[in-house]
């Protein structure tokens, strides 16, 4: 009597551990992946600086901020030029690519200029590339651009803008 004791409670106790551990479950789960928003803030402009026209030209301003001119454009020595600065937050590993449309106008009332945009320091439109600081930094991206000048340009201050796509991978 006393062994079919043992065996009954033998049995309920392997009954419970199997039922335990079949209720118990075991999940892995691997880190949540960071941030997939790209943030975008424009730092500068770029910038011309002071230039006259003789004939008509070409004044370029590439991603380094180094000015050329072709034509009858020239810069001024002493004038401060610089190419427009985005600044990028995408979390490390990471692509992104850029796109942009090759022209967009600039106005000083009229007649307007033609603004060639780019190539950025990554590259051309169309150009991908990886995001290399971590969620917290900034990814800087410059951008050039060549202004097409006719030769009857007014003397003045030209605005305008121009966009860029950032598609993440």
């Amino acid at each position: 009597m006393k062994k079919k004791i043992l065996n009954r409670a033998f049995s309920r106790l392997l009954f419970l551990i199997t039922v335990f551990l079949f209720c118990l479950r075991v999940s892995y789960a691997q880190p949540g992946l960071p941030q997939r928003t790209v943030t975008v803030q424009p730092t500068q402009a770029i910038d011309f600086g002071v230039f006259y026209v003789v004939s008509e030209g070409t004044i370029t301003v590439d991603w380094q901020g180094v000015v050329t001119t072709t034509g009858g454009v020239v810069s001024l020595s002493n004038t401060t030029v610089h190419p427009a600065i985005l600044d990028i937050k995408l979390c490390k590993g990471r692509n992104v690519t850029i796109t942009y449309e090759p022209t967009t106008t600039i106005t000083n009332g009229t007649p307007s200029l033609t603004l060639n945009v780019g190539p950025t320091e990554k590259g051309p439109s169309g150009s991908s590339f990886p995001v290399t600081s971590d969620c917290n930094f900034i990814t800087t991206l410059r951008v050039g651009g060549t202004l097409d000048v006719p030769s009857a340009s007014p003397t003045g201050v030209y605005n305008g803008s121009f966009s860029i796509t950032f598609t993440q991978e």
